[in-house]
């Protein structure tokens, strides 16, 4: 049996091993601080992988409605958000997080996010909005990247040039990229592979299916 100060030990190497919090690196909001919860399973991305993946999105981020599927900390949306994006949707499981995106939102006095607290893959199956931008950056040990892209893709998530942005372990391999996609941008960072797919298909969808943004 564990001794309390060992047990107490553990739990603080746990709390230790996330940053206690995440900063917004451009915008508005640069240099801005947001507290990060201790939930199992979150990992945001760090600095240096996001301002790679935004200067890949400069051209595309002002103005655009952004989707981000595992919302974690929320910094992804942030940035965008700090960098001039219009709205946001953040999906996130954990009622933690949700409570601490909810609280940074907030802070950054930001009433152009909505914060929904269920899973990825139930949302994607629910009634469809189109958006410029996709985040996917699910826990690591999740089959989430799968089931989440054939749902964007079946369902058609994207507008017509929109971008989609999967972060995953780096020896594990993209999807099968059906016609209509292309691989953007892809790079490596340690043990962290990251990719920005490009949205070249058409955008046919059922009318009463469509949630125009705006």
């Amino acid at each position: 049996m564990k001794r309390k100060s060992q047990v107490k030990s553990a739990q603080g190497n746990s709390a230790r091993a996330l940053p206690g919090s995440v900063r917004i690196i451009g915008g508005q909001w640069r240099g801005r601080k947001l507290p990060v919860p201790v939930v199992e399973g979150l990992r945001p991305t760090p600095n240096r992988i996001r301002e790679t993946l935004f200067n890949w999105l400069q051209p595309w981020i002002e103005g655009a409605d952004c989707l981000d599927l595992s919302a974690g900390t929320g910094s992804l949306c942030f940035e965008s958000l700090s960098r001039g994006a219009s709205g946001a949707v953040l999906i996130e499981s954990s009622h933690t997080a949700v409570n601490q995106i909810r609280e940074n939102l907030k802070l950054l006095n930001a009433s152009n996010a909505i914060v929904l607290e269920e899973p990825a893959h139930q949302y994607l199956q629910g009634q469809v909005q189109q958006f410029d931008i996709i985040f996917l950056d699910p826990p690591f040990k999740s089959n989430l990247i799968v089931t989440c892209f054939a749902l964007i893709n079946e369902r058609v998530w994207l507008k017509p040039g929109g971008l989609l942005y999967i972060e995953a372990p780096a020896k594990s391999e993209l999807p099968d990229l059906p016609a209509g996609w292309s691989l953007f941008r892809s790079k490596t960072s340690g043990e962290v592979g990251y990719h920005l797919l490009k949205f070249n298909g058409s955008a046919v969808i059922a009318t009463e299916e469509i949630v125009k943004n705006g």
